[in-house]
């Protein structure tokens, strides 16, 4: 039996996985003592830390510009809307989406997937033009040869993003851990006034998920044992039939599958192209070209 040493969050899908209920008798996954997945997506591009596991698909598509080995199933692990994602200090006054041109959005890093999906919605939904907002970033890129563009600059040393939100000391912000509570608190409001709204408008435009993870295998892994990846994305569609529905305004919010997955990669390929975080568009062939190759009929 192949055992493979896999990253991945308690997701609804991966506890049944997690737990014994879903096995295989070809592949047995060592799950990664982990409790933050996304604080290992940076081990896992720059030294192929794991054999397989969940991974910010806008990382994804660095790792795929910059040749490192690793391939992308058609497997979201997490999706969501980010409407609600951006914050700002009500004591600094009234701030719609298009006032942010000419100030200060703090975020992770730049090239985080919520931060693109963010963009891609003041840009493509309200009209902001995300080049002219300053971004103030508190980590460096998962990837070592990526370069934030040119209205990127990164915060003094010891500074805590969310402190600087609660303060007023930047205009807007993500913050570092969207599962607190910190956009609940009362000194904090939303950029996007409506974004449950927003949010359904955005679903009626594009019906697709706006996806944040994805399954993603070492290329060593797939060449040398396509039945262990064809085991693995099984389990994961077994551990998806096992849970409730996942469903926002009638969109699966976790696809599985090359023509389910299309239209959400499409958006977040122009997106991450757009702003300057990838090099050239990608074709959704393209991208699932191995997968497709091993998982046949499964996809």
């Amino acid at each position: 039996m192949l055992r493979l040493n896999i990253l991945m969050g308690n997701h609804p899908h991966a506890l049944p996985i997690k737990r014994g209920e879903v096995a295989s008798g070809a592949v047995e996954l060592v799950f990664a003592a982990e409790p933050v997945p996304h604080e290992a997506f940076k081990p896992f591009v720059r030294d192929l830390k794991f054999d397989c596991g969940e991974l910010a698909i806008v990382t994804f598509l660095q790792a795929l510009a910059y040749g490192k080995p690793l391939v992308l199933l058609p497997a979201v692990v997490s999706a969501r809307f980010h409407h609600g994602s951006l914050g700002c200090n009500v004591a600094r006054g009234a701030l719609a989406p298009k006032d942010l041109e000419g100030r200060v959005i703090a975020v992770r890093t730049y090239a985080q997937t919520t931060g693109v999906w963010v963009r891609g919605v003041l840009q493509h939904q309200f009209g902001v033009d995300v080049s002219r907002v300053n971004v103030l970033t508190f980590d460096e890129a998962h990837l070592a040869e990526y370069r934030d563009p040119a209205n990127c600059r990164p915060a003094p040393a010891g500074a805590n993003l969310d402190a600087m939100l609660l303060a007023g000391d930047v205009d807007a912000g993500i913050p570092i851990a969207l599962a607190s509570n910190l956009m609940k608190d009362p000194r904090i409001r939303s950029v996007i006034r409506d974004p449950e709204g927003a949010a359904r408008e955005w679903r009626a435009r594009y019906r697709a998920a706006p996806v944040n993870h994805m399954l993603v295998v070492r290329k060593s892994v797939l060449d040398e044992s396509p039945e262990a990846v064809r085991e693995l994305y099984r389990m994961f569609i077994e551990g998806k039939k096992r849970m409730a529905p996942q469903e926002a305004g009638g969109i699966d919010m976790l696809p599985f599958g090359i023509e389910a997955t299309r239209r959400s990669l499409e958006i977040v390929v122009e997106f991450a192209f757009e702003q300057k975080i990838i090099p050239r568009r990608f074709s959704v062939d393209e991208i699932y070209e191995d997968a497709r190759r091993v998982l046949g009929a499964l996809v």
